[in-house]
């Protein structure tokens, strides 16, 4: 029974650290570890606030866990001081609480554990429960990089990188993104792809750049899949290759990437690596349209102007149209323009056409400056 207790405590107390992996306890398993912890031990304790706050052999119940927590984080239990930070932080059975949520991470912090740190990092950076403090951010980062912590040496590669409570630095910046990228890191790893394709700290190596977003886009990062989808497309340190910039444009579409999916529209419309299929086009156009993507807005107002695989339709294309000129696009306030200009799909109205072609103008459209000229001359 007793080495049974112990395997029982000493695995929860392990598994922490991978709460995915944990085993529900047992209904017998539980009664007995509900007795340990009420008789004060800080194993059970801890094992406890983890089964209830994540629903291990019992209903998940944030505020059970929290208390079983406070027993064991009173008693130094570094994770438990560690977890409750977390339920404080982000108001899991209580209120946000940001100054107590970094009151258990100092604690947590001062036992040198990582997330703690990393945690505290966190704080500072946003100015959460704290003054925001890029230096102090970085300190706390610097604790849990150097314990290996792969999010604290990617938030600090991000940090150099950008200028950050810190002097910009690509070297540095390459330096802490390489050694979470060594840990399979998928964002450090398309940090580095971007700082190559762009020669950033480095010379701008386009085989690199792909060598690095491969890595990256196998791990379902779906910047890295447009980004890969895209140097395939122009052959940009690989062979140009269409069949595969679609294979990837559409693992990034597929999770929902705007630009991903308005590239597809463009491979559809134009025919490349496909049949040319404008309904196809269109399709895509409206999946990125949908997420605010201005040239998708732009584009499918076209094919609704022109009737290309929808059905022609001013009403539509005007729809699309202004919510890219909402965005700025100087190539959709100038057909709005010429829509108004001509009467098409509005009553003719010179007025709003200027003000449209204005707009263009404003936006560095020099077709937008010529019509507002000349529909001045008229006055």
């Amino acid at each position: 029974m007793i080495k049974n207790l112990i395997g029982i405590i000493l695995f929860l107390s392990i598994a922490t650290a991978a709460i995915s992996e944990m085993i529900a306890l047992s209904p017998a398993e539980l009664k007995t570890t509900t007795k340990l912890a009420e008789q004060g031990n800080v194993e059970a304790q801890n094992a406890l606030g983890i089964s209830y706050e994540y629903g291990l052999g019992v209903d998940q119940d944030y505020v059970i866990a929290r208390q079983w927590y406070e027993k064991a984080a009173e008693q130094g239990k570094t994770w438990a001081q560690f977890n409750l930070g977390k339920i404080y932080q982000f108001g899991l059975g209580t209120q946000i609480d940001y100054f107590t949520a970094r009151q258990w991470y100092e604690k947590a912090a001062a036992q040198d554990d990582a997330n703690a740190q990393f945690a505290l990092g966190g704080m500072y950076y946003d100015g959460k429960g704290v003054q925001q403090d890029y230096a102090k951010a970085i300190e706390w980062y610097e604790k849990a990089a150097a314990q290996d912590d792969a999010d604290a040496q990617f938030n600090l590669g991000g940090m150099y990188y950008r200028g950050e409570g810190v002097r910009q630095d690509y070297a540095k910046a390459k330096e802490w993104f390489e050694k979470a990228a060594a840990q399979d890191h998928a964002n450090a790893q398309f940090a580095l792809g971007v700082m190559y394709y762009k020669g950033q700290g480095v010379r701008q190596d386009y085989a690199k750049a792909a060598e690095w977003y491969k890595k990256a886009a196998a791990q379902d990062h779906a910047d890295a899949q447009f980004a890969l989808g895209g140097m395939y497309n122009f052959g940009q340190g690989v062979r140009q290759d269409y069949a595969k910039a679609k294979e990837w444009f559409e693992k990034a579409a597929a999770q929902d990437h705007a630009n991903a999916q308005f590239a597809l529209g463009v491979m559809y419309y134009k025919g490349q690596g496909v049949r040319q299929d404008y309904a196809k086009a269109a399709k895509w156009y409206e999946k990125a349209a949908a997420q605010d993507h201005a040239d998708a807005q732009f584009h499918l107002g076209g094919m609704y102007y022109r009737g290309e695989g929808v059905r022609q339709d001013y009403a539509k294309a005007a729809e699309w149209y202004e919510k890219a000129a909402a965005q700025s696009d100087a190539r959709a306030q100038y057909d709005l323009g010429i829509m108004y200009l001509n009467g098409w799909g509005f009553r003719q109205n010179l007025a709003t056409a200027k003000e449209w072609f204005g707009q263009a103008c404003d936006n560095g459209l020099q077709e937008g400056c010529d019509q507002y000229r000349e529909l001045n001359t008229r006055r």
